[in-house]
């Protein structure tokens, strides 16, 4: 079984290939800031997180249906994936500049937030649609104190400034972490034990899709 990941995130591609999972990565193409600021004028209102994620998740699944891989029609599962960080009742997508990546990390520092993904399945099997399901769920961080030329040299690096919430956890962040409260997987932009719960609910097996030894 193939798993079609309409999504560029390094950190999604990683977490399914520790998984035993090598999808098909497409870039969907999906303008984020339109799908919300579009969403949010019919609703009259701001977007809570988890109803954000799940949008953007849903439009960048959505978006590469009818797509085609080397010349040949999607023939499987179509993931969308997306995140936000949810800290002091604000929503923190990607800081994409260092100083709103500092003030992120000074606001958050020592403290605690909540990492919203939010997950859209397309079974696409025979070239076609058959059904979609999709789930936003949340994991709790808790930071560790950082002096203040800890957090410079960590934004230097510039890991922070293209992760939601300005932090990873699998990588150069994961020592200022000092635990998080649900799947881990879902820090990094992707719960597995959700996706296996939705590819469930489609009727197929999550070991269909293990191809990688």
């Amino acid at each position: 079984m193939r798993l079609y990941l309409a999504s560029t995130s390094p950190a999604r591609l990683q977490t399914l290939r520790a998984a035993g999972v090598e999808p098909v990565a497409i870039a969907p193409g999906v303008v984020e800031e339109a799908v919300v600021a579009a969403a949010e004028a019919e609703a009259g209102r701001a977007l809570e997180a988890p109803e954000m994620v799940q949008l953007l998740a849903q439009a960048k699944a959505e978006a590469v249906v009818g797509a085609e891989v080397d010349g040949e029609p999607i023939d499987g599962f179509i993931l969308g994936g997306d995140s936000a960080f949810l800290v002091g009742g604000r929503i923190h997508g990607k800081p994409h500049r260092p100083e709103v990546a500092k003030a992120r990390w000074l606001e958050q520092n020592g403290s605690h937030g909540d990492l919203w993904s939010g997950h859209w399945l397309i079974d696409h099997r025979g070239g076609r649609v058959h059904g979609a399901v999709g789930r936003a769920d949340v994991a709790t961080v808790r930071f560790a104190a950082l002096d203040e030329p800890e957090i410079d040299a960590y934004i230097a690096s510039g890991e922070p400034l293209l992760v939601a919430g300005a932090f990873t956890v699998d990588s150069l962040g994961g020592p200022f972490i000092r635990r998080v409260e649900g799947d881990p997987s879902t820090v990094v932009g992707l719960s597995l034990s959700t996706l296996r719960d939705l590819v469930r609910e489609l009727g197929a097996d999550w070991p269909a899709f293990w191809n990688r030894r």
